[in-house]
Protein backbone atom coordinates (compact mmCIF):
# COMPACT_ATOMS: atom_id res chain seq x y z
CA UNK A 1 0.00 0.00 0.00
CA UNK A 2 2.61 2.38 0.94
CA UNK A 3 4.16 1.47 -2.48
CA UNK A 4 0.78 2.59 -4.04
CA UNK A 5 0.58 5.63 -2.31
CA UNK A 6 3.89 7.07 -3.02
CA UNK A 7 3.04 6.29 -6.89
CA UNK A 8 -0.62 8.17 -6.51
CA UNK A 9 1.59 11.11 -4.56
CA UNK A 10 4.10 11.96 -7.49
CA UNK A 11 0.88 12.79 -9.60
CA UNK A 12 -0.28 15.50 -6.74
CA UNK A 13 2.71 16.27 -5.24
CA UNK A 14 5.11 19.32 -5.40
CA UNK A 15 7.43 18.25 -8.57
CA UNK A 16 4.51 16.47 -10.23
CA UNK A 17 1.46 16.63 -12.86
CA UNK A 18 1.24 20.55 -13.90
CA UNK A 19 4.00 21.79 -11.85
CA UNK A 20 6.73 18.78 -13.08
CA UNK A 21 6.14 20.20 -16.30
CA UNK A 22 7.51 24.03 -15.80
CA UNK A 23 10.90 23.14 -17.15
CA UNK A 24 10.45 24.32 -20.46
CA UNK A 25 9.30 27.23 -19.00
CA UNK A 26 12.78 27.93 -17.89
CA UNK A 27 13.50 28.49 -21.25
CA UNK A 28 10.89 30.70 -22.61
CA UNK A 29 13.66 33.83 -22.38
CA UNK A 30 16.13 32.45 -24.40
CA UNK A 31 14.18 33.53 -27.46
CA UNK A 32 13.85 37.03 -26.11
CA UNK A 33 17.49 37.15 -25.56
CA UNK A 34 17.97 37.22 -29.24
CA UNK A 35 15.33 38.86 -30.10
CA UNK A 36 16.65 41.95 -27.74
CA UNK A 37 19.47 42.30 -29.99
CA UNK A 38 18.12 42.25 -33.13
CA UNK A 39 14.45 43.64 -32.39
CA UNK A 40 14.57 47.54 -33.23
CA UNK A 41 15.16 49.75 -29.97
CA UNK A 42 11.83 51.29 -30.44
CA UNK A 43 12.26 52.72 -27.26
CA UNK A 44 15.91 53.70 -27.45
CA UNK A 45 15.14 57.70 -27.29
CA UNK A 46 11.93 57.14 -25.28
CA UNK A 47 11.85 59.54 -21.79
CA UNK A 48 12.80 57.68 -18.23
CA UNK A 49 9.19 58.74 -17.32
CA UNK A 50 7.85 57.17 -20.19
CA UNK A 51 9.70 53.54 -19.43
CA UNK A 52 8.51 53.95 -15.66
CA UNK A 53 5.13 54.03 -16.70
CA UNK A 54 6.18 50.73 -18.70
CA UNK A 55 7.52 48.43 -16.54
CA UNK A 56 5.25 49.15 -13.38
CA UNK A 57 2.22 48.64 -16.31
CA UNK A 58 4.13 45.11 -17.19
CA UNK A 59 4.57 44.23 -13.73
CA UNK A 60 1.36 44.89 -12.49
CA UNK A 61 -0.25 42.86 -15.38
CA UNK A 62 2.42 39.86 -14.53
CA UNK A 63 1.26 40.10 -11.07
CA UNK A 64 -2.80 40.29 -12.36
CA UNK A 65 -1.73 37.54 -14.16
CA UNK A 66 0.01 35.16 -11.13
CA UNK A 67 -3.68 35.89 -9.94
CA UNK A 68 -5.88 35.04 -11.90
CA UNK A 69 -4.12 32.45 -14.07
CA UNK A 70 -6.06 33.32 -17.35
CA UNK A 71 -6.44 30.06 -19.67
CA UNK A 72 -4.76 28.00 -16.46
CA UNK A 73 -1.17 29.51 -17.66
CA UNK A 74 1.57 28.33 -15.07
CA UNK A 75 2.62 31.10 -13.01
CA UNK A 76 6.05 30.73 -14.29
CA UNK A 77 4.95 31.25 -18.18
CA UNK A 78 3.04 34.52 -16.74
CA UNK A 79 6.35 35.73 -15.43
CA UNK A 80 8.79 35.07 -17.59
CA UNK A 81 6.72 36.20 -20.64
CA UNK A 82 6.58 39.61 -18.50
CA UNK A 83 10.44 39.26 -17.98
CA UNK A 84 11.05 38.43 -21.99
CA UNK A 85 8.84 41.53 -22.74
CA UNK A 86 11.11 43.69 -20.64
CA UNK A 87 14.51 42.41 -21.86
CA UNK A 88 12.54 42.65 -25.57
CA UNK A 89 11.54 46.48 -25.08
CA UNK A 90 14.86 47.36 -23.89
CA UNK A 91 13.85 48.34 -20.67
CA UNK A 92 16.42 45.53 -19.35
CA UNK A 93 19.21 45.14 -20.39
CA UNK A 94 20.64 41.21 -20.90
CA UNK A 95 23.92 41.67 -18.86
CA UNK A 96 21.47 42.96 -15.92
CA UNK A 97 18.94 40.42 -16.28
CA UNK A 98 21.82 37.76 -16.01
CA UNK A 99 23.35 39.57 -12.71
CA UNK A 100 20.04 39.85 -11.53
CA UNK A 101 19.80 36.04 -11.75
CA UNK A 102 23.06 35.33 -10.90
CA UNK A 103 23.35 37.04 -7.83
CA UNK A 104 20.19 34.96 -6.61
CA UNK A 105 22.07 31.58 -7.10
CA UNK A 106 22.02 31.11 -3.28
CA UNK A 107 18.02 31.26 -3.51
CA UNK A 108 18.18 28.65 -6.61
CA UNK A 109 20.10 26.31 -5.48
CA UNK A 110 18.45 26.04 -1.67
CA UNK A 111 14.93 25.60 -4.06
CA UNK A 112 16.82 22.42 -5.52
CA UNK A 113 18.09 20.82 -2.58
CA UNK A 114 14.94 21.36 -0.29
CA UNK A 115 12.82 19.52 -3.47
CA UNK A 116 15.35 17.13 -4.20
CA UNK A 117 15.65 16.08 -0.03
CA UNK A 118 12.18 15.70 0.01
CA UNK A 119 11.65 13.66 -3.08
CA UNK A 120 14.38 11.10 -2.11
CA UNK A 121 12.80 11.35 1.73
CA UNK A 122 9.61 10.15 0.30
CA UNK A 123 10.77 7.37 -1.45
CA UNK A 124 12.45 6.09 1.30
CA UNK A 125 8.78 5.67 3.16
CA UNK A 126 10.22 8.02 5.52
CA UNK A 127 6.87 10.18 5.71
CA UNK A 128 5.01 7.59 5.65
CA UNK A 129 6.46 5.87 8.28
CA UNK A 130 6.59 9.31 10.48
CA UNK A 131 2.72 8.69 10.03
CA UNK A 132 2.34 5.85 10.93
CA UNK A 133 4.32 6.06 13.95
CA UNK A 134 2.51 9.17 15.24
CA UNK A 135 -0.54 7.63 14.74
CA UNK A 136 0.38 4.72 17.24
CA UNK A 137 1.93 6.83 19.60
CA UNK A 138 -1.47 8.34 19.47
CA UNK A 139 -3.29 5.45 21.40
CA UNK A 140 -6.71 5.40 19.84
CA UNK A 141 -7.44 9.34 20.48
CA UNK A 142 -8.48 11.44 18.34
CA UNK A 143 -7.34 14.57 20.12
CA UNK A 144 -3.85 13.38 20.80
CA UNK A 145 -3.59 12.07 16.79
CA UNK A 146 -4.49 16.07 16.41
CA UNK A 147 -1.83 16.91 18.54
CA UNK A 148 0.41 14.72 17.12
CA UNK A 149 -0.45 16.10 13.41
CA UNK A 150 0.65 19.39 14.73
CA UNK A 151 3.89 18.31 16.04
CA UNK A 152 4.46 15.95 13.08
CA UNK A 153 4.04 19.54 10.72
CA UNK A 154 6.48 21.51 13.01
CA UNK A 155 8.92 18.79 13.01
CA UNK A 156 8.55 18.80 9.07
CA UNK A 157 8.75 22.45 8.51
CA UNK A 158 11.12 23.15 10.86
CA UNK A 159 13.80 21.12 9.28
CA UNK A 160 12.16 20.24 5.49
CA UNK A 161 10.31 23.18 4.62
CA UNK A 162 6.10 24.22 4.86
CA UNK A 163 6.33 23.20 0.90
CA UNK A 164 7.34 18.92 2.09
CA UNK A 165 4.73 19.52 5.30
CA UNK A 166 1.64 20.64 2.93
CA UNK A 167 2.38 18.61 -0.16
CA UNK A 168 3.76 15.32 0.87
CA UNK A 169 2.28 14.87 4.49
CA UNK A 170 -1.59 15.74 3.07
CA UNK A 171 -2.15 12.66 0.70
CA UNK A 172 -0.02 10.68 3.65
CA UNK A 173 -2.53 12.00 6.38
CA UNK A 174 -6.09 11.82 3.92
CA UNK A 175 -5.13 7.93 3.22
CA UNK A 176 -4.59 7.65 7.06
CA UNK A 177 -7.55 9.37 8.37
CA UNK A 178 -9.58 7.21 5.55
CA UNK A 179 -8.43 4.04 7.02
CA UNK A 180 -9.13 4.84 10.34
CA UNK A 181 -12.68 6.11 9.16
CA UNK A 182 -12.16 9.57 10.90
CA UNK A 183 -13.35 12.90 9.97
CA UNK A 184 -10.42 13.97 7.21
CA UNK A 185 -10.98 18.13 7.49
CA UNK A 186 -9.90 18.67 10.62
CA UNK A 187 -6.49 16.94 10.20
CA UNK A 188 -5.77 18.14 6.95
CA UNK A 189 -6.42 21.67 7.82
CA UNK A 190 -4.17 21.12 10.53
CA UNK A 191 -1.60 19.98 8.10
CA UNK A 192 -1.68 22.69 5.41
CA UNK A 193 -1.96 25.65 8.04
CA UNK A 194 1.16 23.99 10.82
CA UNK A 195 2.76 24.07 7.49
CA UNK A 196 2.96 28.14 7.38
CA UNK A 197 2.53 28.39 11.18
CA UNK A 198 5.73 26.48 11.68
CA UNK A 199 7.54 28.14 8.94
CA UNK A 200 9.73 30.51 10.63
CA UNK A 201 11.25 28.35 13.32
CA UNK A 202 14.61 28.09 11.68
CA UNK A 203 15.74 29.90 8.18
CA UNK A 204 15.55 26.44 6.48
CA UNK A 205 11.98 26.30 7.64
CA UNK A 206 10.27 28.77 4.51
CA UNK A 207 11.89 29.35 0.85
CA UNK A 208 11.35 32.87 1.77
CA UNK A 209 12.83 33.11 4.64
CA UNK A 210 16.09 32.26 2.39
CA UNK A 211 14.72 34.59 -0.50
CA UNK A 212 15.05 37.79 2.62
CA UNK A 213 18.16 35.92 4.02
CA UNK A 214 20.18 36.31 0.77
CA UNK A 215 20.21 39.95 0.85
CA UNK A 216 19.93 40.31 4.52
CA UNK A 217 22.40 37.73 6.21
CA UNK A 218 20.99 37.54 9.85
CA UNK A 219 22.66 35.36 11.52
CA UNK A 220 21.18 32.18 13.21
CA UNK A 221 20.75 33.83 17.16
CA UNK A 222 20.05 37.10 16.02
CA UNK A 223 16.77 35.02 13.77
CA UNK A 224 15.52 32.41 16.45
CA UNK A 225 15.92 36.05 18.62
CA UNK A 226 13.09 37.73 17.01
CA UNK A 227 11.05 34.91 15.38
CA UNK A 228 11.68 31.47 17.05
CA UNK A 229 9.38 32.63 20.52
CA UNK A 230 7.03 34.69 18.06
CA UNK A 231 6.22 31.27 15.89
CA UNK A 232 5.69 29.29 19.12
CA UNK A 233 2.75 31.73 20.39
CA UNK A 234 1.36 31.29 16.53
CA UNK A 235 1.78 27.68 16.95
CA UNK A 236 0.30 27.30 19.99
CA UNK A 237 -2.47 29.85 19.25
CA UNK A 238 -2.78 27.85 15.57
CA UNK A 239 -3.65 24.43 18.14
CA UNK A 240 -5.63 26.46 20.60
CA UNK A 241 -8.21 27.61 17.87
CA UNK A 242 -8.32 24.29 15.94
CA UNK A 243 -8.88 22.24 19.01
CA UNK A 244 -11.83 24.63 19.50
CA UNK A 245 -13.34 24.89 16.61
CA UNK A 246 -13.12 21.11 15.51
CA UNK A 247 -13.90 20.19 19.27
CA UNK A 248 -16.97 17.84 17.72
CA UNK A 249 -15.13 16.00 15.28
CA UNK A 250 -12.16 15.19 17.32
CA UNK A 251 -14.54 13.42 20.56
CA UNK A 252 -14.29 9.82 20.86
CA UNK A 253 -11.34 7.22 20.10
CA UNK A 254 -10.06 5.19 16.57
CA UNK A 255 -9.44 1.86 16.24
CA UNK A 256 -5.80 1.30 16.49
CA UNK A 257 -5.85 -1.90 15.25
CA UNK A 258 -6.90 -0.47 11.49
CA UNK A 259 -3.50 0.88 11.66
CA UNK A 260 -0.52 -0.51 9.58
CA UNK A 261 2.53 -1.51 11.12
CA UNK A 262 5.10 1.02 10.46
CA UNK A 263 7.29 -1.07 9.11
CA UNK A 264 5.18 -1.43 5.97
CA UNK A 265 5.61 1.84 5.00
CA UNK A 266 9.59 1.17 4.43
CA UNK A 267 10.36 -0.61 0.61
CA UNK A 268 13.70 -0.86 1.63
CA UNK A 269 15.18 -1.37 5.07
CA UNK A 270 19.10 -0.26 4.18
CA UNK A 271 17.85 2.63 2.03
CA UNK A 272 15.33 4.06 4.69
CA UNK A 273 18.14 3.82 7.73
CA UNK A 274 20.66 5.75 5.14
CA UNK A 275 18.01 8.53 5.12
CA UNK A 276 17.46 8.61 8.21
CA UNK A 277 21.01 9.19 9.30
CA UNK A 278 21.18 11.90 6.17
CA UNK A 279 18.61 13.47 7.19
CA UNK A 280 19.67 13.89 10.62
CA UNK A 281 22.86 15.08 9.68
CA UNK A 282 21.41 17.37 7.14
CA UNK A 283 19.36 19.20 10.35
CA UNK A 284 22.51 19.16 12.53
CA UNK A 285 24.63 20.90 9.52
CA UNK A 286 21.65 23.40 9.07
CA UNK A 287 22.09 24.71 12.35
CA UNK A 288 25.80 25.05 11.97
CA UNK A 289 25.31 26.73 8.91
CA UNK A 290 23.28 29.25 9.76
CA UNK A 291 25.33 30.05 13.21
CA UNK A 292 28.57 30.26 10.97
CA UNK A 293 26.64 32.03 8.41
CA UNK A 294 27.42 29.45 4.99
CA UNK A 295 24.76 29.60 2.58
CA UNK A 296 22.08 26.92 3.19
CA UNK A 297 21.98 25.75 -0.39
CA UNK A 298 25.37 24.23 0.25
CA UNK A 299 23.83 21.72 2.75
CA UNK A 300 20.47 21.57 0.95
CA UNK A 301 22.14 20.08 -2.41
CA UNK A 302 24.92 18.13 -0.28
CA UNK A 303 22.07 16.36 1.59
CA UNK A 304 20.34 15.73 -1.88
CA UNK A 305 23.12 14.54 -3.51
CA UNK A 306 24.04 12.25 -0.64
CA UNK A 307 20.67 11.05 -0.74
CA UNK A 308 20.27 10.29 -4.55
CA UNK A 309 23.62 8.53 -4.44
CA UNK A 310 22.20 5.81 -1.78
CA UNK A 311 18.81 5.85 -4.11
CA UNK A 312 21.17 4.57 -6.91
CA UNK A 313 22.96 2.55 -4.83
CA UNK A 314 20.11 0.30 -3.56
CA UNK A 315 18.04 1.09 -7.04
CA UNK A 316 15.49 2.73 -5.42
CA UNK A 317 15.52 5.69 -7.87
CA UNK A 318 17.38 7.22 -10.55
CA UNK A 319 18.47 11.20 -11.21
CA UNK A 320 15.27 11.26 -14.01
CA UNK A 321 12.93 9.94 -11.76
CA UNK A 322 13.69 12.06 -9.46
CA UNK A 323 13.87 15.04 -11.77
CA UNK A 324 10.00 14.41 -13.12
CA UNK A 325 9.00 14.98 -8.71
CA UNK A 326 10.30 18.21 -8.81
CA UNK A 327 9.03 21.63 -9.17
CA UNK A 328 10.63 22.91 -12.09
CA UNK A 329 8.63 25.69 -12.41
CA UNK A 330 9.11 27.44 -9.47
CA UNK A 331 12.24 28.34 -11.20
CA UNK A 332 11.05 30.12 -14.05
CA UNK A 333 8.49 31.94 -11.88
CA UNK A 334 11.23 33.34 -8.92
CA UNK A 335 13.62 34.35 -11.63
CA UNK A 336 10.68 36.33 -13.59
CA UNK A 337 9.80 38.08 -10.32
CA UNK A 338 13.73 38.71 -9.64
CA UNK A 339 13.81 40.42 -13.36
CA UNK A 340 10.47 42.56 -12.81
CA UNK A 341 11.13 43.59 -9.13
CA UNK A 342 15.26 44.69 -10.82
CA UNK A 343 13.68 46.39 -13.18
CA UNK A 344 11.36 48.45 -10.87
CA UNK A 345 14.27 49.24 -9.24
CA UNK A 346 16.22 50.49 -11.57
CA UNK A 347 13.32 53.01 -11.77
CA UNK A 348 13.69 54.32 -8.33
CA UNK A 349 10.19 53.41 -7.16
CA UNK A 350 11.24 50.91 -5.09
CA UNK A 351 13.42 53.53 -3.32
CA UNK A 352 10.34 55.57 -3.14
CA UNK A 353 8.28 52.72 -1.67
CA UNK A 354 11.20 51.87 1.18
CA UNK A 355 10.94 55.63 2.00
CA UNK A 356 6.88 55.50 1.98
CA UNK A 357 7.76 52.65 4.75
CA UNK A 358 10.24 54.39 7.24
CA UNK A 359 7.51 57.50 7.14
CA UNK A 360 4.76 54.89 7.69
CA UNK A 361 6.23 53.49 10.34
CA UNK A 362 7.26 57.06 12.15
CA UNK A 363 10.99 55.85 12.09
CA UNK A 364 9.98 53.88 15.40
CA UNK A 365 10.60 49.62 15.85
CA UNK A 366 6.88 48.95 16.78
CA UNK A 367 5.84 51.08 13.74
CA UNK A 368 8.14 49.11 11.84
CA UNK A 369 6.63 45.96 12.74
CA UNK A 370 2.78 47.13 12.63
CA UNK A 371 3.49 48.47 8.95
CA UNK A 372 5.54 45.49 8.07
CA UNK A 373 3.65 42.85 9.30
CA UNK A 374 0.03 44.60 7.78
CA UNK A 375 1.84 44.98 4.44
CA UNK A 376 3.24 42.03 3.59
CA UNK A 377 0.60 40.12 5.02
CA UNK A 378 -2.20 42.55 2.39
CA UNK A 379 0.73 42.24 -0.49
CA UNK A 380 0.85 38.22 0.29
CA UNK A 381 -3.04 37.63 -0.14
CA UNK A 382 -2.95 39.98 -3.28
CA UNK A 383 -0.08 38.93 -5.51
CA UNK A 384 1.51 35.63 -3.45
CA UNK A 385 4.04 35.91 -0.83
CA UNK A 386 7.18 35.01 -3.46
CA UNK A 387 6.76 38.26 -5.45
CA UNK A 388 6.30 40.46 -1.84
CA UNK A 389 8.86 39.19 -0.71
CA UNK A 390 11.07 40.25 -3.14
CA UNK A 391 9.65 44.02 -3.10
CA UNK A 392 10.09 44.07 0.47
CA UNK A 393 13.49 43.04 -0.01
CA UNK A 394 14.52 45.28 -2.26
CA UNK A 395 12.68 48.10 -0.84
CA UNK A 396 14.55 47.59 2.41
CA UNK A 397 17.81 47.86 0.98
CA UNK A 398 17.08 52.23 0.83
CA UNK A 399 16.54 51.99 4.86
CA UNK A 400 20.26 51.57 5.44
CA UNK A 401 20.27 54.93 7.36
CA UNK A 402 17.11 54.14 9.79
CA UNK A 403 18.31 53.22 13.21
CA UNK A 404 19.07 49.24 13.79
CA UNK A 405 15.99 48.46 15.51
CA UNK A 406 13.69 49.95 13.04
CA UNK A 407 16.19 47.73 10.18
CA UNK A 408 15.29 44.71 12.33
CA UNK A 409 12.03 45.28 12.59
CA UNK A 410 11.13 45.69 9.38
CA UNK A 411 13.53 42.56 8.07
CA UNK A 412 11.31 40.21 11.21
CA UNK A 413 8.26 41.64 10.06
CA UNK A 414 8.73 40.68 6.51
CA UNK A 415 9.75 37.17 7.16
CA UNK A 416 6.73 36.65 9.19
CA UNK A 417 4.08 38.43 7.20
CA UNK A 418 4.89 36.72 4.33
CA UNK A 419 5.42 33.37 6.09
CA UNK A 420 2.22 33.25 8.33
CA UNK A 421 0.15 35.82 5.73
CA UNK A 422 -0.77 32.99 3.22
CA UNK A 423 -2.93 31.32 6.28
CA UNK A 424 -6.14 33.95 5.81
CA UNK A 425 -6.62 32.39 1.57
CA UNK A 426 -5.31 30.13 -1.04
CA UNK A 427 -3.70 32.75 -2.92
CA UNK A 428 -0.84 33.58 -0.64
CA UNK A 429 1.42 30.96 -1.44
CA UNK A 430 1.83 27.78 -4.21
CA UNK A 431 1.58 25.27 -1.05
CA UNK A 432 -2.50 25.94 -0.05
CA UNK A 433 -3.24 25.83 -4.14
CA UNK A 434 -1.82 22.35 -4.46
CA UNK A 435 -2.97 21.51 -1.61
CA UNK A 436 -6.54 22.00 -2.76
CA UNK A 437 -5.89 20.41 -6.03
CA UNK A 438 -4.18 17.20 -4.26
CA UNK A 439 -7.71 16.65 -2.34
CA UNK A 440 -9.45 17.28 -5.07
CA UNK A 441 -7.87 14.52 -7.01
CA UNK A 442 -9.15 12.34 -3.91
CA UNK A 443 -12.95 13.56 -4.65
CA UNK A 444 -12.54 16.17 -1.88
CA UNK A 445 -13.81 19.61 -2.40
CA UNK A 446 -12.15 22.76 -0.36
CA UNK A 447 -13.40 25.86 -1.83
CA UNK A 448 -11.60 29.09 -1.42
CA UNK A 449 -13.99 30.30 0.84
CA UNK A 450 -14.35 27.07 2.81
CA UNK A 451 -10.50 27.75 3.74
CA UNK A 452 -10.80 31.62 3.95
CA UNK A 453 -13.36 30.94 6.52
CA UNK A 454 -11.32 28.74 8.81
CA UNK A 455 -8.08 31.13 7.86
CA UNK A 456 -10.03 34.31 8.98
CA UNK A 457 -11.22 32.65 12.52
CA UNK A 458 -7.11 32.12 13.27
CA UNK A 459 -4.93 34.10 11.18
CA UNK A 460 -5.64 37.45 12.71
CA UNK A 461 -4.76 36.29 16.18
CA UNK A 462 -1.56 34.53 15.19
CA UNK A 463 -0.46 37.75 13.35
CA UNK A 464 -1.49 40.25 16.29
CA UNK A 465 0.15 37.83 19.05
CA UNK A 466 3.17 37.46 17.05
CA UNK A 467 3.70 40.57 16.32
CA UNK A 468 3.19 41.95 19.87
CA UNK A 469 5.98 39.27 20.57
CA UNK A 470 8.98 40.71 17.78
CA UNK A 471 8.19 44.21 19.13
CA UNK A 472 8.69 43.42 22.79
CA UNK A 473 12.12 41.11 21.69
CA UNK A 474 13.08 44.36 19.63
CA UNK A 475 13.32 46.47 22.99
Amino acid sequence: MARREARARKGSGAGSGQEGKGLPAALILLPFFEVSYCFPRCLKFVSQPVKTVLITLITGLVLLGVMLRPWKLNEAVVALAGAGLLLVLGLITPQALLLTLVQDWNTFFFFLGMMGLSALAETAGFFDWLAAVTARLAGGSRRQLFLNTFLLGSLISMFLSNDATALILTPILYSLTTRLRLPVLPYLFACTFIADTASFLLPVSNPINIIVLSAFPLDLWTFLRFLFVPSLVAISINIGVFFWLYRGPLRGQFESKRLPPASASIPHQGYFRYTCIVLGLVAICYVIAAAVRVPLSFIAMAGALTLLFGAWYWKQNTLKETGKQISWSIFGFIAGMFILVQALENTGLIAQFGLLLLHLSGGTSEGAVLVGTVGTVAGTNLINNVPMAVVMTSSLHHLAHAPLAVQQGFIAATIFGCDLGPNVTTVGSLAPVLWLLILRRRGLEVSGLDYFKVGVMVTPLMLVAGAFTIWLLLQ
